[in-house]
């Protein structure tokens, strides 16, 4: 998984270190439909974001966790029917500090729910629980 980048006279914002992590899986790429970041692979989302304004919110596909996640008070099923898909929308106020690791496995599991196979093979078996991965620091 990506680090965050080393604090050098500039914060990074945790909007910014989830982008980047997004962004180092393979063929991840950053579109921008309806002012939302959407980070895709190939054609496919697999992590919606949106810190503009005061909040800071992801949405993201959970097939094996996404039951779980609902119980956490900073989540709700994904609009536009999505939900019923297995999407959770996670949302935060500028003053909340996110729980960047949990997001990080969400997006993990998000990338592996939408990527073909053979990216998916490329990956270390899984980046959200190995020892040596490479995480989002808060």
């Amino acid at each position: 998984m990506a680090r965050a980048p080393k604090k050098r006279g500039r914060t990074t914002t945790p909007a910014e270190r989830l982008r980047a992590f997004a962004l180092s899986y393979p063929e991840a790429h950053e579109d921008h439909p309806w002012g939302e970041t959407a980070i895709k692979v190939g054609k496919k989302v697999f992590l919606f974001m949106n810190a503009s304004g005061k909040d800071l919110s992801l949405s993201t596909k959970l097939p094996r966790t996404g039951e779980m996640a609902m119980n956490l008070p900073f989540a709700e099923p994904t609009g536009y029917g999505l939900g019923k898909s297995g999407w959770v929308t996670a949302t935060f106020s500028r003053d909340e500090r996110p729980p960047l690791n949990l997001l990080s496995a969400w997006i993990d599991e998000s990338y592996r729910a939408i990527a073909p196979r053979k990216l998916v093979a490329r990956l270390p078996e899984d980046r959200s629980s190995s020892p040596s991965r490479r995480r989002v620091e808060r």
